[in-house]
């Protein structure tokens, strides 16, 4: 299996819980998984209106669930994209990702605020591309 390498170049600033390139070498399967809101497996926002690290946990375990779905788990994400409605969320959204992700060599990630998604009263969204062997 190809192994990812994780930088943060001294040129760069030092990112907090992300890497700045991830590098991959060698054979092996690209997996793109599309954004995962917090639904439950009806299709409904989880938690209360509002309540953002409801929202986020289940986006994560839906994540979780996605790359199962192809044998791969969180150590397998070399990209993470997150989106937002409002960033006053971030510190949430860190500690919840923490939970889920090696901090000592987190993917690349890009994270945004929106001003909406495509499901009414849904407050994040997390897209992931994962490297697996072939």
């Amino acid at each position: 299996m190809p192994k990812p390498h994780f930088l943060n170049p001294p040129t760069l600033s030092k990112p907090p819980g992300y890497s700045h390139v991830v590098e991959i070498k060698g054979p092996g399967r690209i997996v793109y998984i599309a954004g995962q809101l917090g639904l439950d497996t009806d299709g409904n926002v989880v938690g209360a209106p509002g309540d953002f690290r409801a929202q986020a946990i289940q986006a994560f375990e839906n994540l979780k669930l996605a790359l199962a779905a192809v044998g791969a788990g969180f150590g397998d994400l070399v990209k993470i994209n997150n989106y937002l409605t409002d960033m006053s969320h971030l510190s949430t959204f860190r500690e919840v990702r923490d939970t889920y992700l090696n901090m000592a060599a987190p993917p690349a990630s890009t994270t945004v605020e929106i001003s909406k998604f495509a499901r009414d009263g849904a407050m994040f969204e997390i897209e992931g591309i994962a490297i697996l062997p072939e």
